[in-house]
């Protein structure tokens, strides 16, 4: 089966200035000094570590049991403070993805409907979309969960 590492949580916010140059202090960072011109960009904020309580650093898992759900919560929570800005056009919240296999730990790969149907790509003539190619593990799963056929792993002979 696959299983899903998200990482790198970030808020993406999108500045666009509504004067010809506007002071940073107006974005509402402390410590910031000078002023912005020109085009709308964007700007991407990490939140706090999880495990950060200012006086004692832990890991995010020995600071929460839903690690992801967390940081969502936190960037969205973010996200809707930062709209509030006058100059903050508008956001989103990100994060990594990263897929692998449950038995093998190889990167997450499927079949596409082309490859299932190509003999030089495919395990045999069962081979359907959306079937993972990294291991044979993975493939029988796959199949005894759809009713397919597990595959004939044959050696020489």
């Amino acid at each position: 089966m696959k299983r899903t590492y998200r990482d790198d949580w970030r808020v993406i916010i999108e500045i666009a200035p509504r004067q010809t140059t506007i002071p940073l202090s107006a974005l509402g960072f402390d410590g910031l000094e000078g002023t912005l011109t020109g085009e709308p960009f964007e700007l991407a904020i990490a939140p706090q570590p999880l495990g950060d309580f200012g006086w004692v650093s832990m890991s995010d898992r020995l600071a929460s049991t839903d690690v992801d759900g967390d940081y969502r919560r936190r960037c969205e929570e973010l996200l809707a403070e930062l709209l509030k800005r006058q100059h903050v056009q508008a956001g989103r919240v990100t994060c990594t993805e990263i897929s692998v296999c449950s038995h093998c730990d190889l990167s997450w790969e499927e079949l596409t409907a082309e490859e299932a149907a190509d003999w030089s790509t495919n395990v045999d003539e069962r081979s359907v979309e959306g079937e993972p190619v990294c291991c044979g593990r993975a493939i029988e799963e796959f199949r005894a969960g759809r009713g397919i056929p597990a595959p004939s792993w044959g050696g020489a002979v």
